[in-house]
């Protein structure tokens, strides 16, 4: 069976798809405007993704368009594609800023560079790809994404997510249920099903020289689904009597799998020379010719070779020889026996660059070969000196399978999960850790296979088995490993922790026991978190006396480190150690180093988390519009890298001061679904807090205690003690003595040992609520002074309303006055509402109007626009905001350009007066 060549003249016709082509046509003319769009094209194998794909570029002749395809031999090779897709460009990298150009120039093994996080890299591809457009605007067209190495994909990915207005289109295609890149699950998407009935016939006929049977037609449709692959082959594979209905059809039709077959059985009959060349076309990138004929020369191919499968229509002459659909590629691919593929790839490693080499003789050895393993896994380490981790683990699960002894094939395939976590593809993990299971010796591999298990689980936020299965792992190693030990024991406390009260198989105590009573002293880097993990251990195994002196030596520690990075949510920890401290100015430095250095890195994940602990600062210091900014950021980080945005329940804090309770309630409704389904009983302290604080406000005080009583019972560091003075409060005002004794007991216990002015500040203050004569006065007056001294306006606010109020019942209405208009004033303007309308209450009562304020919205900004004006009234450039954003320059100054238009000003020096004060952007 051969294909007559006629259709290809002038390319099959294109035929329906108005929906598809209106998108595209969308996606051209945001382009065009001198923004930018994105789209996936998904669907089955011949479905007409490819032909979009040509239909865009035909479309676009106006715009550099720029193509790549994914290739099935080139999927383990990290950054593969993306080099592939950039190489045009990289005489551009001396422009971008330093970072970035270090960062692509390490993945691509262009200098010995170590290689930075992975959304650094996507920034550098982004501003590369947007600089490029900036000169001619740009369309990009990826075919065949489920081919793509992990990495690439997730770096085009991002790029996809982060565009804006830059002059830049992206348009993908893949196959449904082939490869594992859900990263572009947050793409904009159509799935392209079979063509209706009327444009398949049209198509069919279009195809068709001869005479067509209506009868035959209907048969073709139906039995091919309207795939437009299919139909065009049939058109021309069927013989003339089998379409004009004289004889009867093939059983069954070539159609998705029968189709590749078609394929198969078209090459089988070309020539032997013409058939290895196309096995090894289909093995090498289009775009690789160099590779590809020197390959072809160790197997005496010549560029003659490829006349007979251009005759028969598998390939297309163009500037270079290619096939005519992808599917045939896949087709050849996959037909080609064993014997044959090693042939092709020897000839391949013959003729390939080192970190190409391995793979290829790997590919072409039969059965277990040691020395070859000890090749790849020497390539897999210049992979992982890449940053190419799915590359390393891809290429140690090859050396694990060539080698020929069981324990050090278990080791191999447990260094390829460890590679697989690294890369963020924990079901990899699982995988790899059921196969090594079986023949691991000795304790140290038993210990990193529970390690790894132990890491997907909290991956996946399921920490309830993880520290009984930690400390198992801690039993076994015994004595043999001290540093090894202290690693799980490390892992394990934070495990605890965030498990809380849900864990089983141990308790947080006896975790925090061990773990303390591991530690020794030695001399380590000042941003080094073990200190950190050790006082936190100790203040929960021997008490706040025993462990606060520890917090505190190493919040200081972390104080004079000149470079820190978020590693197992440090963040979250010095954040929560700080506050058992009631230490804000070491919570806000740290905190601020932490994003600093993430973003500089490009690690989003970590920066999201350091952010969403910052927020909690700037809540406490009355800086409402600064916290929502890093919750936008984080939120956006957390986008851009694929997953849903940090979700709302983390700004529970910021809707009980603001007073938005149904948003409130569905928040705490959220964390404690959390905390039963997954096991994370630290959560129950966010909500903890947060209601006791919109309760308070509003008055409700016992509903404040019931929220403030469900945590109160762990003892542990989880509590945190920023919750123990409105304890006292509501448990006073709602008749239950013996509640605000128990917090006040913990208060006189633990304030004076920590001894900073916010500890002392609320420690005066339930000192003041808890006395019933004329020395509140004095206590009021010393709360107000010590809070004064550091960054947490709210709680000197509350202190001056509940002196105010104190101040009213003894019939001082004038001094009472003063406190509660400051009071009101503080929590008006940074729209604190439950507690500004409590003390616009009291002033009513002491005989002062004080009308209700309103959140001034006249500007209408979007959540980005006012995070960017909050940027640039920072005195950020442009540059500088890009790429804290990691978005690009040009993004930002359409950004900029809305803003100016919205609040009526023609220069960034009058954004601030112009918002008011809103304080350094984050």
């Amino acid at each position: 069976m051969v294909w007559s060549t006629a259709h290809e003249a002038a390319g099959p016709p294109m035929v329906g798809r108005q929906a598809e082509r209106a998108a595209i046509g969308s996606l051209l003319e945001s382009v065009r405007d001198g923004f930018s769009g994105v789209l996936v094209l998904t669907g089955d194998a011949g479905v007409g993704k490819s032909r979009l794909l040509e239909y865009a570029a035909e479309a676009a002749q106006d715009l550099t368009v720029v193509r790549l395809v994914g290739v099935e031999a080139e999927t383990r090779l990290g950054y593969g594609a993306l080099h592939r897709l950039l190489r045009p460009y990289l005489g551009r990298l001396s422009a971008l800023p330093q970072r970035q150009r270090e960062a692509l120039s390490a993945v691509f093994g262009l200098t010995d560079a170590a290689p930075s996080d992975r959304h650094l890299v996507g920034l550098a591809a982004l501003t590369l790809l947007s600089d490029a457009a900036t000169a001619a605007p740009m369309l990009c067209l990826v075919d065949d994404v489920q081919w793509l190495d992990r990495e690439s994909a997730e770096t085009l990915a991002f790029v996809g997510r982060r565009l804006y207005a830059d002059c830049l289109g992206l348009l993908f295609a893949g196959r449904d249920g082939t490869g594992d890149h859900d990263v572009f699950d947050a793409l904009p998407a159509l799935r392209l099903e079979g063509l209706a009935d009327v444009e398949a016939r049209d198509l069919l006929t279009a195809g068709v020289t001869g005479h067509l049977d209506q009868a035959v037609a209907e048969q073709l449709v139906v039995g091919t689904g309207g795939n437009p692959l299919a139909l065009l082959e049939l058109a021309v594979s069927l013989g003339s009597e089998q379409l004009a209905g004289v004889t009867p059809l093939p059983e069954p039709l070539p159609v998705n799998r029968q189709l590749e077959e078609h394929f198969r059985q078209a090459a089988a009959l070309l020539p032997a020379d013409t058939q290895t060349l196309l096995l090894l076309m289909a093995t090498t990138p289009t775009d690789d010719q160099a590779a590809l004929w020197r390959a072809a020369g160790a197997l005496g191919l010549s560029i003659r070779s490829a006349t007979p499968a251009v005759a028969a229509g598998i390939l297309k002459r163009g500037t270079i020889v290619e096939f005519r659909h992808p599917l045939i590629r896949s087709a050849v691919h996959s037909a080609a026996s064993a014997e044959e593929r090693r042939s092709v790839q020897a000839a391949l490693a013959a003729t390939s660059a080192p970190e190409r080499r391995a793979w290829h003789l790997a590919e072409a050895t039969d059965g277990p070969d040691d020395s070859v393993a000890a090749e790849l896994e020497a390539a897999s380490e210049r992979a992982q000196a890449r940053g190419g981790y799915s590359e390393q683990a891809l290429v140690l699960t090859r050396a694990a399978e060539m080698t020929a002894h069981p324990g050090k094939r278990a080791e191999r395939y447990l260094a390829a999960a460890a590679a697989h976590l690294t890369s963020g593809n924990p079901a990899e993990v699982q995988a790899l850790l059921d196969v090594a299971t079986p023949d691991l010796t000795g304790p140290a591999a038993r210990v990193h296979a529970t390690r790894l298990r132990a890491s997907i689980e909290m991956f996946y936020a399921r920490p309830r088995e993880v520290p009984a299965m930690l400390l198992d792992a801690v039993a076994d190693l015994g004595s043999t490993d001290p540093v090894a030990s202290w690693d799980l024991l490390r892992e394990a406390t934070y495990a605890a922790i965030v498990g809380g009260r849900m864990i089983t198989g141990t308790t947080t105590h006896e975790v925090a026991k061990a773990t303390a009573d591991a530690w020794r002293e030695s001399a380590l880097p000042a941003w080094s978190p073990d200190p950190l993990m050790a006082a936190v251990a100790r203040s929960i195994a021997y008490g706040y006396a025993a462990g606060a002196p520890a917090l505190a030596a190493a919040l200081a520690q972390l104080r004079t480190a000149d470079d820190l990075q978020e590693q197992n949510a440090f963040s979250v920890m010095v954040s929560m150690a700080s506050d058992e401290l009631w230490d804000i100015e070491a919570k806000r430095e740290i905190l601020g180093k932490l994003v600093t250095s993430d973003r500089a890195r490009g690690a989003l994940h970590g920066l999201s988390l350091a952010l969403l602990a910052l927020a909690t600062a700037e809540i406490w210091d009355g800086r409402f519009a600064a916290a929502q900014s890093c919750y936008i950021a984080a939120d956006d980080y957390m986008a851009a890298t694929g997953y849903v945005g940090s979700g709302d329940f983390n700004k529970a804090l910021l809707y009980a001061w603001t007073g938005r309770e149904t948003e409130l309630r569905a928040a705490v409704a959220t964390i404690n679904a959390m905390a039963e389904n997954m096991g994370i009983g630290w959560t129950y302290r966010w909500s903890g807090q947060a209601l006791s604080i919109f309760e308070i406000g509003r008055g409700r005080y016992q509903e404040a205690l019931d929220a403030l009583l469900m945590v109160f019972a762990e003892r542990s560091v989880v509590l945190g003690d920023v919750n123990l003075a409105g304890m006292v409060e509501a448990g006073l005002r709602a008749g239950d003595r013996e509640a605000a004794a128990m917090a006040m007991e913990r208060m006189e216990e633990r304030a004076p040992v920590a001894g900073t002015p916010w500890a002392l500040g609320l420690l005066a203050r339930c000192r003041a609520l808890m006395t019933d004569d004329d020395g509140a006065e004095q206590l009021y007056q010393e709360s107000i002074a010590q809070l004064g001294k550091v960054p947490v306006a709210v709680e000197l606010a509350w202190s001056r309303l509940l002196y105010g109020e104190w101040l009213r019942r003894r019939r001082r209405r004038a001094d009472a006055r003063v406190q509660l208009r400051a009071a009101y004033e503080s929590f008006a303007s940074w729209g604190a509402a439950p507690f500004a309308e409590r003390a616009r209450v009291e002033l009513l009562a002491t005989g002062e109007r004080a009308r209700k304020r309103t959140v001034d919205t006249q500007f209408d900004l979007t959540p980005q626009e006012r995070h960017v004006a909050m940027l640039a009234a920072s005195g950020l450039t442009n540059t500088e905001i890009a790429t804290q954003l990691f978005v690009t320059t040009s993004t930002i100054e359409f950004h900029l350009s809305r803003l100016f238009r919205k609040l009526g000003i023609t220069s960034r020096k009058q954004i601030g007066s112009r918002l008011g004060d809103t304080g350094s952007g984050v």
